[in-house]
């Protein structure tokens, strides 16, 4: 097992811009004015890490083809995930309604579980996940992948009512998507140098 800091870096990077404005930090806070926050910080972080694991291995099997389709499938994906981010969206917005209070670990772990489970099939960092392990290792990938998403409910359950407030999130997705871009047009660069 090889890790590469400058990959979990990257991918730690990467996936925290990405999934800072997604619905699912909006999901989070709901969850977590309703519900005791450490019980959803364990129900959405142990869906985070089954969705990287799945990702991981995907971007495995990426790895195993020649190295220029792999870059030229990774400058895609690169390039649909800036436009994901610049083309922007209107689903900041929380669809959880009602002031239902769930309690108990059980009950709360396994509703944080599913509601993040279930949204974050195919989702932006999902692709982006499964990109960077076919390209800069599955175990560095992983690592900073899952941090990311995880930092990200925690970030959202201790101050999600102040960064939706204060902080610009099209700003976030901006640089996000500027980021992706730009690694989209450097991969594309290393099919014709490399």
């Amino acid at each position: 097992m090889h890790l590469d800091p400058l990959a979990i870096i990257t991918a730690f990077g990467l996936i925290f811009l990405a999934e800072l404005p997604d619905k699912t930090m909006f999901a989070s806070l709901a969850m977590g004015t309703r519900m005791r926050p450490l019980y959803v910080w364990f129900g959405t972080s142990s869906a985070f890490i089954v969705h990287v694991a799945i990702a991981v291995g995907a971007g495995g099997l990426l790895g195993l083809l020649p190295d220029w389709i792999v870059k030229l499938v990774s400058a895609s994906l690169f390039a649909f995930g800036a436009f994901m981010l610049l083309r922007g969206g209107g689903d900041d917005e929380d669809d959880e309604s009602g002031p239902k209070t769930v309690t108990g670990f059980w009950p709360v772990y396994s509703t944080a579980f599913m509601a993040v489970f279930i949204s974050e099939w195919g989702d932006l960092t999902q692709i982006t996940t499964a990109n960077l392990a076919a390209s800069n290792g599955t175990w560095s990938t992983a690592i900073g992948s899952a941090a990311a998403l995880m930092s990200v409910s925690a970030l959202a359950l201790l101050a999600g009512r102040f960064i939706a407030k204060r902080v610009p999130l099209k700003t976030v997705q901006r640089i996000g998507g500027l980021c992706m871009l730009g690694l989209a047009i450097w991969t594309v660069t290393e099919i014709f140098t490399g």
